[in-house]
């Protein structure tokens, strides 16, 4: 087995268990928090480098050859997405750092972090359906602790709505897992593919899949599955919600484009039908944005809206379309954990985070607000931000292909996102605070948040500015996605059938 293949996983869980053991030092466990989420990054952003070249890293754990086996496998995709998840990762441990608050607090934390990091990582290397729903279960768990951290009627509120439409999706998943193992005799997504570019893919097994998809869309938020999405992000610590919104929907939308592309990697009814649903989603998280007063309400809203965008490139199927799925990935995990990091600041400052109660950040903390800035505008698609980018392409992709209803869903979208971050520039930037001045406050210890918030939107205009290789990497991505037979190549030559 490649130790590269392991590293992914073992580094954050082998970081959950030395805070385990030290876990009565809450200064340590931060440390060693830190120092995992680091370590992950390192990892993540050098197997971009391996695969840079178009090669597959594929294992088989414990020896046995698939499809009996567990199958680890990195592709350019899932390389991008583990270093990602370590940038973020670490910005959530060093954010959090700023304000601990209880010392337990801080401290299980940081444990909860890494089980979820393990895993998140997990889950985007695995090569098998079921090994997939086992490291769903894994990054669930820590999410549910981590929601519910700080306690209060208003968490516990939200979390009882995550858990149940969460546990409903994951039944959903094992459902579907037997379905298709009963009608096709395998889990391993490498032999699926197999199956299915020899047209051996019977009803049942047809059936486990959709299945299968709808329980992705719950994780992803979706239209119309994606009402537990605002009910609960906006309600957890900070630094969890920024968490969340950065990864927990992208791991949905992964496992989407991962099985759909094996699976279905030609346009066909199942493209046509995540297309409505990919528009619907568009126009219903942003129109949802518009009508809130609160900012992580708002930013919630928008983590709907924004997966649509992700699920448009999914359902075009083109080459250029996958690319821009891949691009507006990286893209949006960036910049939408850094405005819920930045809603926090905000908030801190301003004593709340409705918008009625913030006023004065603009003269208050103007660096705050230049940080807030580089974000919205880049979720909105201003170029020459990222999302400018991302949205270009998936637009382009859009025309095309003839999909004018879509694309110009997408540019509707993007004008009424840019209202939205408008909103919360005047209502809490510019205008002045209903109290005065003298409520705002001081938001001492936060040097570890600004960096980590600095940091973030550093990468998205750099993401911005040199959108060539970042665009090149994603159309490489693409084009392995859309040949299902070298994912499944590497699979069986790194030992089976």
């Amino acid at each position: 087995m490649n130790a590269w293949l392991v590293a992914p996983i073992a580094i954050p869980l082998v970081t959950l268990v030395l805070c385990m053991l030290w876990r009565r030092n809450p200064p340590l466990v931060a440390a060693l928090s830190v120092l995992g989420a680091a370590a992950l990054t390192v990892v993540g952003l050098a197997l971009v480098g391996k695969v840079a070249d178009g090669a597959i890293l594929a294992g088989q754990m414990g020896g046995w050859q698939a499809p009996y086996g567990i199958s680890l496998v990195i592709d350019r995709l899932a390389a991008a997405m583990v270093a990602i998840t370590g940038v973020i990762g670490l910005a959530t441990v060093v954010y959090g750092v700023s304000r601990p608050g209880d010392p337990a607090v801080g401290r299980d934390f940081h444990l909860f972090v890494q089980g979820l990091l393990t895993g998140v990582c997990g889950a985007f290397i695995t090569g098998d359906v079921f090994n997939l729903y086992v490291w769903f279960e894994v990054l669930l768990i820590a999410s549910f602790a981590l929601m519910v951290l700080g306690g209060g009627a208003r968490r516990l509120s939200g979390t009882v709505v995550y858990v149940f439409l969460n546990l409903l999706a994951t039944l959903l998943f094992l459902l579907a897992a037997g379905l298709l193992y009963g009608a096709t005799g395998t889990l391993n997504m490498a032999e699926l593919a197999v199956h299915a570019a020899a047209g051996e893919v019977p009803a049942g097994g047809i059936v486990a899949v959709v299945l299968m998809l709808l329980a992705f869309s719950i994780k992803a938020a979706l239209f119309p599955v994606f009402g537990w999405l605002p009910a609960s992000y906006h309600v957890a610590w900070t630094p969890v919600s920024a968490l969340f919104a950065g990864l927990l929907t992208k791991v949905g939308v992964y496992a989407l484009i991962r099985i759909v592309t094996l699976v279905w990697p030609q346009a066909g009814l199942a493209h046509e039908v995540l297309l409505w649903v990919a528009c619907f989603t568009m126009l219903v998280g942003v129109l949802g944005a518009a009508a809130q007063t609160e900012v992580r309400r708002i930013l919630s809203f928008h983590i709907v809206s924004q997966v649509g965008y992700m699920v448009l490139g999914l359902a075009l199927a083109t080459p250029l379309a996958l690319a821009g799925a891949v691009f507006y990935l990286i893209h949006h995990i960036v910049v939408k954990a850094n405005l819920f990091f930045i809603g926090g600041l905000a908030a801190r400052i301003a004593g709340s985070e409705r918008l009625a109660a913030m006023g004065g950040l603009y003269a208050h903390a103007p660096w705050l607000a230049i940080l807030f800035a580089i974000p919205a505008l880049s979720l909105a698609g201003i170029p020459p931000l990222s999302g400018f980018w991302a949205k270009f392409v998936l637009v382009k992709a859009s025309l095309d292909t003839g999909a004018w209803i879509a694309a110009a869903v997408a540019l509707i979208t993007g004008v009424f996102t840019l209202l939205s971050m408008s909103k919360i520039w005047n209502e809490a930037f510019l205008k002045a605070h209903p109290q005065g001045e003298g409520a705002l406050r001081r938001a001492t210890g936060s040097a570890p948040a600004y960096a980590a918030v600095a940091v973030l939107a550093a990468i998205t205009v750099a993401i911005g500015l040199a959108a060539g290789p970042v665009m090149a990497y994603a159309v490489a991505a693409a084009a392995q996605l859309a040949d299902p037979s070298a994912y499944a190549g590497a699979v069986f030559a790194a030992g089976g059938r």
